[in-house]
């Protein structure tokens, strides 16, 4: 069973000041597009930032906190990621419209919500 309301104690190990927190693959995607979910301590709070490969500008909700997010919140930050379409390179509004597979330190649950998500689907 999935525990959704986990969250980890911290970010950070000590070795920077920020750190990658997921990294989503998108398998059906023509481009085999992967999208980086980073965090950064800005003035003490957790600021998130989501990099693809062609530099797009991919809204996140939150994009601060105050502490670590639980896993219910992350899923719910990847699941609406958002871009501005008239800007984006390569073709991103449909590849988030798909389900990744993901891979996080933090949250080691993640990988198999999706897994099981994209088993249901058909996409296993």
């Amino acid at each position: 069973m999935i525990d959704y309301d986990f969250r980890p104690e911290r970010y950070y190990d000590g070795t920077g000041p920020s750190t990658v927190l997921v990294r989503l693959f998108y398998p059906e995607s023509q481009w085999g597009e992967e999208i980086s979910i980073y965090t950064n301590v800005i003035d003490g709070k957790i600021h998130f930032e989501a990099v693809d490969f062609y530099g797009n500008d991919i809204h996140l909700s939150p994009q601060v906190s105050d502490k670590p997010l639980s896993l219910q919140e992350l899923i719910l930050m990847i699941e609406t990621m958002d871009i501005n379409t008239e800007a984006e390179l390569g073709n991103l509004a449909l590849t988030l419209s798909g389900i990744p597979e993901a891979e996080s330190t933090y949250y080691p649950a993640l990988e198999r919500y999706f897994s099981e998500k994209r088993k249901y689907y058909g996409l296993r």
